[in-house]
């Protein structure tokens, strides 16, 4: 039997040459890299697949990112903003969709489509049956046209249908939030919670936010009530961990024991 060392995998060769190659100032900042077949044959005539994959763990790495329909670029420093989730003091109630941090400048696009069945997950958290009609809109928020946040809503079409707040981006109240919008049919909405949790992309997260499949995430599952305790509407939130220091205010009552 002989000896001999192991040898890196291929795509862990071509990210240490890519690494290398933007650290000489090959591409520099904002700098579109050649195609993958293009790189495949400067490095060593490896596959696509190989070269996306390397590519994959440098966008993990923060030295790439992905563009959806465009390619991948040497990646500018990124500062994380800050999301929060209760606006200061003083500070007016977002119209957006719930979603927006305080102060966000961006802009967002929306995409609602109705009589989609809930899945299981979906349906239990609105507390309607399995397959029971809603309209999703899925939410890309952008900053400086690129996306930066992805929240995909849900509500129930036996609330809304046939009423003119059936559209969140649609008709007179489109853009006026989820409270405003079933006010409007004769529901009042007087609260949202809300459960975060780490995740890894899926495939298609990754996709809308020109990030790599698996990078690190927070989903937070929000849920508005009525004051009934109904749940009229439900979203996934996908804040990726690299663009968001996620910020809860909490108020707090006096302490009777300090008052006079």
């Amino acid at each position: 039997m002989t000896g001999g060392s192991a040898q890196p995998a291929p795509y862990l060769r071509v990210a240490a040459a890519l690494r290398q190659a933007i650290a000489e100032g090959t591409w520099s900042q904002g700098d579109r890299l050649p195609s993958r077949s293009e790189l495949g044959a400067v490095y060593g005539g490896v596959g696509d697949n190989v070269v996306r994959r390397a590519q994959e763990l440098l966008i993990s790495e923060g030295l790439l990112e992905g563009r959806a329909g465009s390619g991948t670029y040497v990646r500018a420093p990124q500062h994380r903003r800050a999301l929060l989730r209760t606006p200061p003091a003083g500070h007016a109630l977002l119209r957006r969709p719930g979603v927006a941090p305080a102060g966000f400048t961006g802009t967002w696009e929306a995409d609602s489509t109705a009589k989609v069945e809930a899945p299981a997950a979906i349906a239990s958290r609105l507390g309607i049956e399995v397959g029971a009609r809603c309209v999703r809109t899925v939410y890309e928020f952008l900053q400086e046209r690129q996306p930066v946040m992805v929240t995909t809503s849900w509500e129930p079409m036996e609330l809304t249908g046939g009423t003119i707040v059936v559209l969140p981006e649609g008709g007179p109240l489109a853009g006026h939030g989820v409270a405003a919008r079933m006010a409007h049919i004769g529901i009042t909405v007087d609260r949202a919670q809300e459960v975060p949790r780490p995740i890894e992309l899926d495939k298609e997260q990754a996709h809308l936010l020109g990030l790599a499949t698996g990078a690190k995430a927070t989903l937070i599952e929000r849920t508005h009530l009525d004051t009934s305790g109904r749940a009229v509407e439900t979203a996934d939130i996908v804040v990726p961990a690299d663009r968001w220091e996620i910020t809860y205010t909490l108020p707090l009552a006096p302490d009777p024991a300090t008052e006079a």
